[in-house]
């Protein structure tokens, strides 16, 4: 199990954990799970870490089909601007592999922002911790678990 997994069955949130074989060759982790899982790439969610001005690592959750627009994110978090964040220190803060970094579960707490899309979704899957390990449950609860708000942070 991993701490994400953990939270989820703690919680009480109703979930479904989906495995797949990792291919360390693969051009993109999400791309990986959205084609070995037979998903829809509107319905599978990346786990980005940035870090702002002041080095605040955030976290933004978006799409693997799109990208990552960095002043959206800055403008959601009150920030002049943000930069993708080091993956050491990524790692460090989440406590989990650049590839399988889930949103929940995270050793430290930090700041986290769902694509606006999600909210049209009745569920979405995420990475549940582990290369290969994804998990689906709802966008509401998603937010809840992580303190997370929805802004438009995708281009």
């Amino acid at each position: 199990m991993t701490p994400a997994i953990n939270l989820l069955k703690r919680e009480n949130i109703a979930h479904t954990v989906r495995h797949y074989v990792h291919d360390a060759h693969a051009d993109s982790y999400g791309g990986e799970a959205v084609q070995k899982l037979g998903l829809e790439p509107e319905q599978v969610f990346k786990t980005l870490v940035a870090s702002t001005e002041t080095h605040e690592l955030l976290v933004a959750i978006v799409p693997v089909a799109a990208q990552l627009d960095l002043k959206a994110l800055a403008d959601a978090a009150g920030c002049r601007r943000c930069a993708m964040a080091p993956v050491d220190a990524a790692q460090r803060a989440t406590g989990y592999l650049v590839g399988g970094i889930s949103p929940l579960g995270q050793k430290k707490r930090l700041r986290t922002f769902i694509d606006a899309s999600a909210q049209a979704l009745p569920t979405l899957h995420v990475s549940a911790g582990r290369r290969g390990l994804e998990v689906e449950l709802a966008p509401a609860e998603l937010a809840r678990l992580t303190g997370a708000l929805f802004a438009t942070i995708r281009r």
